[in-house]
């Protein structure tokens, strides 16, 4: 069974003024997203800054999500490190503690070759039991998870079941539903590619346009598995201006502007984040006048 089928938000992570996390707003925003359709939250990736963490701060953002959350949805953590030793101790806390899913990114930087992502995953999953996601994004890594090698991990590691794509390659993800026999829980990970995704057995999706729409995203997955691909198409492309001026700069920076122009005030970014600018944040508040979203700023 999958972890959740859906719309899976990759939560912002809300900073106080002198950067410190403020657990306060992120319990409001995990309000939020139990109560308006958000099928499961993602915490400390790459949208939550979780790169600018300390490991002190990852493992307590992570076990207060799960603390918070109390099961209302589940609770998927990001572990992930570019070092094999700190993604097995990040892993291993946060699946002891009582993570309902584990998010693992690719080693970044280091580039490992296929074998080397296969031994990576494996040492992790050998000491977790939670379930694993790998999470195959080679813009921001420079280390792409081929098809053959994601279909390896299945089928020769239990705990690892399912892949956030955010290769961009719907090839790619073609042949890694063919390779594993369809036996793999597949997220987007890419928001203009839900319904593609879908369409070739997709669970859902792990998103960024979810932190400030996760209604109408938990919509475009439940028209589509209720038979209506068409509403959910419709939905999708929709939502696709919005979605574009979300990317404008790099994740999370536009989204985190949107949540506070809707007066959700989750602070600012850490650097080297820098605030989006002037002619962007014009050109995203529009988008999100024009998609139906309530600004108070």
């Amino acid at each position: 069974m999958a972890v959740f089928t859906g719309a899976g938000v990759a939560i912002i992570t809300p900073f106080h003024e002198d950067g410190s996390i403020n657990y306060d707003k992120l319990d409001e925003l995990i309000d939020y997203h139990c109560e308006n359709g958000t099928d499961s939250i993602i915490i400390c990736g790459t949208t939550g800054e979780s790169a600018t963490m300390t490991e002190e701060e990852h493992i307590d953002c992570i076990k207060h999500t799960i603390d918070y959350t109390r099961k209302r949805i589940p609770v998927i953590a990001g572990t992930g490190s570019n070092s094999t030793a700190t993604a097995i101790q990040m892993s291993k806390e946060a699946s002891e503690y009582g993570a309902d899913g584990l998010l693992i990114v690719t080693p970044y930087y280091n580039k490992a070759t296929q074998q080397g992502l296969f031994e990576h995953y494996k040492a992790v999953a050998d000491e977790v039991t939670a379930p694993i996601i790998v999470y195959s994004v080679a813009s921001r890594t420079g280390c792409n998870v081929e098809a053959a090698t994601m279909a390896r991990m299945v089928k020769e590691i239990d705990n690892i079941v399912g892949i956030k794509e955010a290769s961009g390659n719907i090839s790619q993800v073609a042949d890694i539903m063919n390779l594993t026999d369809g036996n793999i829980d597949l997220y987007s990970g890419n928001d203009d590619q839900i319904v593609p995704l879908l369409s070739l057995g997709g669970k859902g999706v792990i998103s960024v346009l979810a932190n400030i729409a996760p209604k109408e995203t938990h919509d475009i997955c439940e028209l589509f598995f209720k038979g209506d691909v068409k509403g959910s198409c419709a939905l999708q492309l929709k939502a696709l201006p919005l979605i574009h001026k979300l990317f404008c700069e790099v994740n999370p920076i536009p989204v985190k502007m949107a949540a506070n122009l809707m007066g959700m005030e989750v602070g600012g970014l850490r650097m080297p984040l820098t605030e989006l600018t002037k002619e962007h944040t014009e050109q995203l508040a529009q988008a999100m006048r024009d998609f139906g979203i309530q600004l108070e700023k």
